[in-house]
């Protein structure tokens, strides 16, 4: 059993990302229902607002877990709640076997939920198992973890590749057949790594040349640059037509070993993530374009289905998990995948601005005044 998503086609999927989530605020946008019924559900709550959500997050070195991510799942706990409700907070920094104690913490600690995004989503399994077995939910965030998992919610990943893929294609035009091409792929412990391999294959074999393609354990910036010089050497700098990078942390790794190896042009490089440093890479045309997922609706909405387990609240809980997913240990998982948009020069205003991500200051700093002056963003 593999990882999937619902069954709609490449071609539909990308036009539903660039269109029908323009504003990736809009929860009916997205086929998203909230508060069915008032807010009320038939069933009995099984406990009331004084809740333990327990969140474990998989590192520092992606920056919206931190700056985001954790802020925004506290700050819906607490509204949905009426400030009574409570996040217990821990991140694994990149470490599996720290997140493994942190998990095992929670559960002795007697938390009503946990929202884990795991590092290794096989290893994490028996942790699953033993939070099952406590009966505490557990409800996999961002990636899919393996065990008896109550819920999922993350981004359309294949669809996050294909959009990537698609991008690099219709930037490279005519060229595209005999362009050569490297590939940075995630972590191959990330389930989420594979589903967006997949897609990026779909878009790009056939119609480039991919020379190169590398796995990055635990998303290192370092192990990406490090990989980017082998392959500058191999293939040689000025032949190298483009980069397909599946981050944005690896993004700064590949774009900083073309620097110290001298380019005078960096060929478009992919990300995703939309991290700050990667919009103001975007803006500069360091970056060619990088992947914008809504960590407003991902957060927010895992913690509704938090809460909403919890509570015993089956109605909204099901409306927020109209999907479904396999892993290789379960079938048929409730699941919410988030629609993702790319983010180019072109569209920076619509996406990260409008959605109060970043500010046109914060994206425009000195260093990069008259690059945004120069895509009239102010």
């Amino acid at each position: 059993m593999n990882a999937r998503t619902p069954h709609t086609s490449p071609a539909h999927r990308i036009g539903t990302a660039l269109l029908a989530c323009a504003s990736a605020l809009s929860l009916t946008a997205c086929g998203v229902i909230d508060g069915i019924g008032g807010g009320d559900s038939s069933a009995a709550p099984e406990k009331g607002d004084d809740i333990t959500v327990g969140l474990l997050l998989p590192d520092k070195d992606t920056a919206r877990f931190e700056k985001f991510d954790y802020p925004l799942i506290k700050k819906e706990v607490g509204t949905l709640t009426k400030n009574k409700g409570k996040v217990v907070y821990a991140n694994a920094e990149a470490s599996p076997e720290k997140q493994s104690r942190q998990f095992q913490q929670m559960i002795s600690d007697e938390v009503d939920v946990i929202l884990v995004d795991a590092l290794d989503s096989k290893a994490i399994a028996s942790d699953v198992q033993k939070a099952k077995d406590a009966g505490i939910p557990v409800i996999a965030y961002d990636r899919l973890a393996q065990g008896p998992i109550d819920a999922y919610v993350s981004h359309d990943n294949e669809l996050v590749g294909e959009v990537q893929g698609r991008s690099l294609v219709e930037d490279l035009g005519s060229k595209a057949a005999t362009s050569k091409v490297v590939m940075m792929n995630g972590d191959p412990a990330d389930p989420n790594t594979g589903l967006v391999k997949k897609g990026a294959l779909g878009e790009l074999d056939g119609q480039v040349n991919i020379v190169k393609k590398y796995d990055t354990d635990k998303w290192s910036p370092e192990a990406a640059q490090a990989n980017m010089k082998k392959a500058i050497a191999s293939v040689g700098i000025g032949n190298i037509a483009a980069v397909y990078s599946a981050s944005d942390g690896l993004a700064d790794g590949v774009i900083k070993a073309f620097k110290e190896a001298g380019a005078s042009k960096i060929p478009p490089v992919t990300g995703q993530d939309a991290n700050l440093d990667a919009v103001q890479r975007v803006v500069s045309g360091e970056q060619f374009m990088t992947v914008y997922k809504s960590f407003l609706l991902e957060a927010t909405n895992a913690a509704k289905m938090a809460v909403y387990k919890v509570q015993g609240r089956d109605i909204e809980f099901d409306a927020l998990t109209q999907d479904s997913v396999d892993s290789p240990t379960q079938d048929d998982i409730p699941a919410q995948l988030v629609s993702v948009v790319a983010l180019t020069k072109n569209n920076i205003e619509e996406t990260v601005i409008r959605d109060g991500v970043y500010t046109a200051d914060q994206i425009c700093t000195p260093e990069y005044a008259a690059d945004c002056a120069a895509i009239g963003l102010k």
